[in-house]
């Protein structure tokens, strides 16, 4: 393993997450942080290009005289299974994020006002968390299938 192929994504990660320190830390004003909002953009697209380029030079994973092209086994029915795994698992944890965001303030609203709500409010809680475990069921359903 080359010492590039260990420092450069480093100092990408460096490079992303280094303007945004401050701002996380409640120490810049509004216009600095959109500011540093733009520069962490910028730093991001100049990761990519640098990746893209360390790819095209050859010191990617591909052995030599092996392209990506080659590599790539599988049939189209494969790729696309693969792709409606993701999007179950995705779309339902999405799906899951928004029911909690909303049945978890209610709840604790609740159970703020009366003990005994504590379990009603939990299983509402817990079906909005439900859906991301059933995605993910599904998502290896499917990839079992391929």
């Amino acid at each position: 393993m080359n010492v590039l192929e260990i420092l450069l994504p480093a100092v990408c990660v460096v490079m992303i997450c280094l303007p945004l320190v401050k701002v996380f830390t409640g120490k810049v004003s509004k216009k600095e942080a959109k500011y540093r909002l733009y520069t962490h953009v910028a730093c991001f697209f100049v990761c990519l290009l640098g990746f893209s380029l360390f790819q095209m030079n050859g010191m990617g994973v591909f052995a030599e005289g092996e392209t990506a092209v080659n590599s790539i086994t599988g049939t189209m029915a494969q790729g696309l299974g693969f792709l409606a795994a993701a999007l179950a698992t995705g779309l339902s944890s999405v799906g899951a994020g928004i029911a909690v965001a909303a049945a978890a303030p209610a709840a604790i609203g609740a159970f703020s006002e009366n003990d005994k709500n504590f379990g009603k409010a939990m299983i509402f809680v817990a079906l909005g968390e439900g859906v991301a475990i059933y995605g993910v069921l599904i998502s290896i359903l499917i990839i079992n299938k391929l």
